[in-house]
């Protein structure tokens, strides 16, 4: 079956001299994200906790890392103006910081503290970026923010993630909320739902628990998980003006899991 890395990725250039915030970017769709942006000719602000990945990240495609807690309104709020103090402005938002800790399980069995710790990481940071963006995007008079939800949000699963599940289902209904406020400020605002990508953060998930990963991957058509360049392809998209007329979308990259009912033998 051929795979993203088997083929030529098509040079295009929808970003020049666009100004690109991208959290969470040191490593999996982050980093792919912040790969494709750069190559479409943006300016790229990687925002992550990690001090060995981000400034890699951020060398590699010649742009600006910036340590942020994407949990603290303060951090948050210096990305977003570190961006501007050093390129001039906003144009898109790529909030894409998550976890999906191991004791984040059934409803029955997750604690307390391990579902505010992913609703802080999945959910509230991305309204803090969202918070902390919009005032830059109107001054600039247009942006896209792209939102990470997931197709998780949109179904049901008996290997649950229960706070992952909603908080992806809380970024799904604020960016719709968000893409319908700002619409007539040419502020966009969408919500990505990947299906099952292979990232380091999926690896960690499935290594104590093949049985798990079997169980996902027979409901998957394509057969495979997503690779990061294919979910980072369509950030570009939402952030190009290709994308100018969608808005309060949930945009699926799913391999066709959402609209299965039987996959193929």
């Amino acid at each position: 079956m051929t795979t993203p890395a088997d083929q030529t990725v098509p040079v295009v250039r929808r970003l020049v001299d666009r100004v690109a915030v991208v959290t969470g970017g040191g490593s999996g769709i982050g980093l792919a994200t912040a790969r494709r942006l750069a190559s479409e000719g943006a300016r790229v602000v990687i925002g992550a906790p990690d001090p060995a990945t981000g400034p890699a990240a951020a060398d590699e495609v010649g742009g600006l890392f910036v340590p942020v807690d994407v949990t603290s309104p303060e951090q948050v709020g210096a990305l977003f103006r570190a961006a501007v103090d050093t390129y001039g402005g906003l144009d898109i938002a790529f909030n894409n910081a998550g976890i999906s800790p191991p004791d984040d399980d059934s409803i029955l069995t997750t604690g307390l503290d391990a579902w505010r710790r992913v609703q802080e990481v999945n959910l509230t940071s991305v309204f803090l970026c969202c918070q902390a963006a919009i005032p830059h995007m109107q001054a600039r008079g247009r942006g896209s923010i792209i939102n990470t939800a997931s197709f998780v949000a949109r179904m049901g699963a008996a290997t649950s993630q229960i706070s992952y599940t909603a908080s992806k289902g809380g970024v799904l209904a604020m960016s719709r909320e968000l893409g319908v406020q700002f619409a007539r400020e040419r502020i966009r605002v969408n919500a990505l739902c990947p299906g099952p990508v292979d990232t380091p953060l999926l690896r960690e998930l499935f290594a104590s628990d093949p049985e798990r990963a079997a169980r996902r991957m027979v409901h998957i058509p394509m057969g495979r998980f997503a690779d990061p360049t294919e979910i980072a392809a369509a950030v570009a998209f939402l952030a190009s003006d290709d994308s100018s007329f969608i808005t309060a979308s949930e945009f699926l990259v799913d391999g066709g899991i959402s609209g299965a009912y039987v996959t193929p033998l």
